[in-house]
């Protein structure tokens, strides 16, 4: 079980604080989502804290910005837009900081390749990076005790390109 004042990653929300744990009429956690302007307390059932899962220490995410430029793109060879984003937000919400990171690179990857040819990216591209980067900026930020915008300076250390954008 998970303590008061700890920092979990919630599979719709990302990361939140755990506010309060209550036992009526069956124990839950009361969540505080971090990092989103207009947070909303949210409560979940103790019975399925599986679906959580902490948030990276900070060695594992001082590993994985500084494995960034190793890090490799997925390939999705299913059929269909439609399909494919719900492939990439089910890696987001179910994956490790690392999947969403590695959904980030390769997402910038499809977009800066699909600008090289003078094309505007799908919307879809551009809503699957922002919400894989919002939500591994925000978990390293936690795990780094960093602000976000420190967070991706780092990664900019690794890899020039890398932008918030």
């Amino acid at each position: 079980m998970y303590e008061v004042g700890e920092f979990i990653v919630h599979p719709g929300q990302g990361v939140c604080r755990i506010d309060e744990v209550v036992d009526t009429p069956q124990q839950t956690y009361l969540l505080m989502p971090v990092g989103v302007r207009h947070p909303i307390r949210i409560s979940f059932p103790v019975s399925g804290e599986d679906r959580l899962r902490p948030v990276v220490s900070q060695q594992e995410a001082q590993e994985l910005i500084n494995d960034y430029a190793d890090l490799g793109i997925i390939e999705y060879q299913g059929r269909g837009g439609a399909l494919e984003e719900e492939f990439f937000r089910t890696e987001i919400r179910n994956g490790t900081c690392r999947d969403t990171v590695a959904v980030v690179k390769t997402f910038r990857e499809r977009i800066a390749e699909v600008r090289s040819r003078n094309k505007k990216p799908p919307v879809a591209y551009e809503r699957i990076l922002k919400q894989a980067r919002d939500r591994s900026l925000s978990e390293l930020s936690i795990a780094l005790d960093l602000p976000v915008e420190d967070v991706i300076a780092l990664f900019q250390e690794q890899d020039p390109t890398f932008s918030q954008n």
